[in-house]
């Protein structure tokens, strides 16, 4: 090739590195502009948000889709703010004992702010209760009254005692009252007798006592159900009595709070039950004799105030000043965290429970409003996912514990009302996520209707870069950072546009730009400067590659001391300097490996060893099989290709993936196959299509910035550089520092658009175009390809007819050693069969069978 043709080819300055213009960035520093509010350039993703937080049809919940740190939670937390302050605060809701079902707590919803205040009302309802009951019943009125009812009772039962001992006085006998009954005793001469008395009495008098005190006991079973009525009556009265009190005290209490919440018909009617339970359990607001002795047992004592533990207000979700809808944002979304639960305590030797046990989660406090939850740690929490989709499709929250999910007995336990549930969620998650969802998950498409996808570029235009400045203002303002220069947004932008590796882009990936405005701020510092400059955010780029770069250290220093071989002069046959990306997470570069072919007669196929040992990735393996297709389709369309070829990255050990190095395994084979050197001053990348056409690669940069490394330790010749494909051009934007040696004409950078182009810059033989005979001009690469290709089918058959002729020669000796055996008979001695002779019928051609009928 031509140094005319080389200078053509070879990438201008200008497009190494695009630079940022400071005549375009209207402003002294950053203290001059004014703040940015949300993100830069996610105009698509933002309009999404809106809609998706806005619409409230049922089924759209959102899906936020990119990667970390391109701003997705800062502008979603932002939408979210805006749009909750248009829409009413939540309501708060409680759970409270259920009277008539116990096991089911109630669920009870409230204008905000009144959840904690019905709790305090109750409790001070119970408090004045328990106050007023004892000293009521304490009073002398109640005691008249008591008193008056018993000896009302008393006199009514010595009326029935006297009827009664009337009736036994006329059979000579009497009465004794006990707590056991009522007992009849013979009477002899007015005094009663014991049993040892009356077994001495004569038979006859025995029996008549006997017959009296049958009849006697007659009586008596007749009159006690009078005797017991009479006794059930005067419990009623006295339980008449304490109601009459008890309604006394709690009745005007219980209208008072009744009057309070007219509103909350649930309210009223959970009061009217308290009201009905304080009657059914008067004596546990009178207390007891016993009381001092509980107060002795701590568990006794306990155990009787878990009788006023049923009139607590359980006040799971307040919204107590709030001016808008809720917001919910939750980092841990486990089962418990998100759905709530149901604790216990341990009394008396066993766990127990109640409604005042009752959790939230994350779903109760969001209702009303929003909740933002990371999708990669809602489908990876047991139970979550499932649970979250059951909520959302039913439009109901329930709490309930893991184990009665997942227990194959039932258990005794708490089942709370669910609260109805009305909220909008978020989720949080990458692209990949998002489509595994949308292919394995059903239900996930009918859930999460609205998506909203942040991008991770955007285009360079004076338009985004002014945001890029009011960005990085807003940033010191919130981060009290000093403010930068117009010199040091003006690298920033560089290294924005560095990031994506794109001339045309700025990245929107926000934290990598914040990590490195924040390091820049600190090397200021340390210098004592007032404001951010250029070289300032320089250093905090150097420091940053300074910090990761050891690995890539450590590999220049094996190539530059001979340990890994790579040339950078001279010109050898079959071997080109591929070039390599190594990812180390935090830090990329670029490597020169060895690529070499070996070329040998075979029957044309190409040997990817990497694959071989299955060390070849999959899109390496993709790249080899196009290379195999561009040879076959150039050189193969006269004759087959009568060659074996091996190609290998030298000294490379890991698996190799990426179809970037498949044109430069394209030269080593096409060298190998003609003995003409490649150049390795010249290192390759660039991927190649069956059409021979050079396409694009990544990590461009670093590629190239690696092989300067290498030449830079050996010592720059002026004719050391790197091919790349010409569509990658635009990707370029190499260190100042590899620019300048460019410009200096110590460094250089060809961009090829086909593999005759890299081919001619590698060998300086031009490659040839195919004329109409199917041939390429004498003098020419590719002729000497299909000059030496040609050449090997002829030895290839010349090698095949000698084998033949050894196989088929009688006496001979075998490779084997063994002697061969003389041919069957029917066979001449010059090897060949005796000739049929001619039949007339068909003038020497042979007839063929006759044909058979078709079944």
């Amino acid at each position: 090739m031509t140094e005319r043709a080389m200078r053509a080819l070879r990438v201008p300055v200008k497009q190494l590195r695009r630079e940022c213009s400071l005549s375009s960035l209207r402003f002294r520093t950053t203290a001059d502009l004014r703040p940015i509010e949300g993100t830069v350039g996610q105009d698509r993703a933002v309009n999404a948000m809106d809609f998706g937080l806005s619409i409230e049809a049922d089924g759209y919940n959102l899906y936020v889709a990119g990667p970390t740190g391109t701003g997705r939670m800062t502008e979603l937390r932002m939408q979210l703010e805006r749009i909750a302050a248009t829409r009413p605060p939540a309501r708060d809701w409680c759970y409270v004992f259920n009277f008539s079902e116990p096991a089911r707590p109630r669920a009870l919803s409230l204008p905000a702010g009144l959840g904690h205040k019905l709790g305090h009302d109750i409790d001070d309802l119970v408090a004045n209760v328990r106050r007023e009951v004892p000293k009521a019943f304490e009073s002398d009125e109640y005691a008249q009254r008591r008193d008056q009812i018993n000896r009302d009772i008393q006199g009514q039962r010595e009326q029935f005692f006297q009827a009664l001992q009337r009736e036994a006085d006329a059979r000579e006998l009497t009465v004794n009252v006990t707590p056991m009954g009522i007992s009849t005793v013979p009477v002899i001469d007015g005094r009663p007798i014991t049993r040892e008395q009356f077994e001495l009495l004569p038979d006859a008098h025995k029996r008549r006592i006997q017959e009296r005190t049958a009849e006697l006991e007659s009586i008596i079973a007749q009159m006690a159900p009078q005797l017991r009525r009479l006794d059930r009556g005067a419990a009623q009265l006295l339980a008449e009595l304490d109601s009459q009190v008890m309604r006394l005290i709690t009745t005007p209490m219980l209208e008072e709070l009744k009057r309070e919440y007219h509103e909350e018909g649930e309210v009223v009617e959970f009061i009217d039950a308290v009201g009905k339970d304080m009657l059914a359990h008067i004596q546990e607001f009178r207390g007891s004799e016993e009381e001092p002795a509980q107060r002795m047992l701590p568990m006794l004592a306990a155990a009787h105030e878990e009788v006023f533990e049923r009139y607590k207000v359980n006040v799971i979700v307040t919204h107590e000043g709030a001016t808008s809808a809720p917001v919910v944002f939750e980092d841990s979304p486990s089962y418990y965290r998100l759905f709530g639960r149901v604790d216990y305590r341990p009394t008396l030797g066993s766990m127990v429970t109640d409604h005042t046990m009752i959790k939230p989660g994350a779903l109760h406090r969001a209702n009303g409003g929003f909740l933002v939850i990371d999708a990669l740690d809602a489908i990876s929490q047991p139970l979550v996912w499932e649970t979250l989709k059951r909520a959302l499709r039913t439009r109901v929250a329930r709490i309930e514990n893991m184990g009665e999910q997942l227990s194959i007995l039932p258990t005794s336990s708490l089942s709370p009302e669910p609260l109805p549930l009305n909220v909008k969620v978020a989720l949080i998650g990458t692209p990949r996520i998002f489509q595994i969802l949308q292919l394995a998950d059903d239900e996930f498409r009918k859930l999460f209707k609205a998506k909203a996808d942040f991008s991770t570029e955007v285009e360079r235009i004076n338009g985004h870069v002014e945001l890029y400045a009011r960005f990085v203002a807003k940033q010191v303002t919130d981060k009290g950072m000093r403010h930068f220069d117009r010199t040091g947004v003006a690298r920033i932008v560089e290294y924005s546009s560095r990031l994506v590796s794109d001339q045309e882009k700025l990245s929107l990936r926000m934290l990598d730009i914040v990590d490195m405005l924040v390091e820049a701020d600190y090397w200021a510092c340390s210098e004592g400067a007032s404001v951010v400059t250029a070289a300032h955010v320089d250093r905090a780029i150097e420091e940053k590659v300074y910090r990761s770069n050891l690995v890539e250290e450590r590999i220049q220093e094996l190539i530059t001391n001979g340990t890994l071989k790579v040339d950078v002069t001279g010109a050898v046959v079959g071997q080109v300097n591929g070039l390599s990306v190594y990812d180390l997470g935090d830090y990329t570069f670029g490597r020169p490996s060895r690529i070499t072919a070996r070329v040998s007669l075979g029957r044309g196929q190409v040997i990817n060893l990497e694959r071989e040992i299955a060390k070849s990735g999959p899109s390496h393996s993709k790249g080899f099989l196009i290379l195999n297709g561009y040879i076959n389709g150039k050189f193969a369309h006269r004759q087959p290709l009568s060659f074996a070829a091996s190609l290998t990255f030298e000294q490379v050990y890991d698996e190799v993936d990426g179809d970037s190095a498949s044109s430069t395994e394209l030269y080593a084979l096409l060298s190998a196959i003609t003995d003409v050197p490649l150049r390795q001053n010249i290192a390759v990348t660039g991927s190649v299509n069956q059409l021979g056409e050079v396409q694009a690669i990544g990590g461009v940069n670093e590629k190239i910035e690696g092989f300067y490394a290498v030449c830079k330790a050996r010592g720059l010749t002026g004719d050391q550089g790197v091919i790349i494909p010409k569509d990658n051009v635009r990707n370029l934007m190499l260190k100042p520092e590899v620019v300048q040696a460019i410009k200096e004409g110590r460094f250089h950078v060809w961009a090829v658009s086909n593999v005759e182009q890299g081919i001619e810059l590698l060998t300086g033989m031009p490659a040839g175009k195919l004329r109409k005979n199917d041939t390429y001009p004498e003098g020419t690469l590719f002729r000497k390809v299909t000059d030496c290709l040609e050449a090997m089918t002829r030895r290839a058959i010349e090698v095949n007819r000698a084998a033949q002729r050894e196989l088929m020669t009688p006496g001979s000796t075998s490779a084997d050693g063994r002697k061969r055996e003389p041919e069957p008979a029917g066979v001449d001695g010059a090897g060949t069969a005796p000739k049929r002779p001619r039949d007339p019928r068909t003038n020497g051609r042979r007839r063929s069978p006759p044909k058979r009928p078709r079944a």
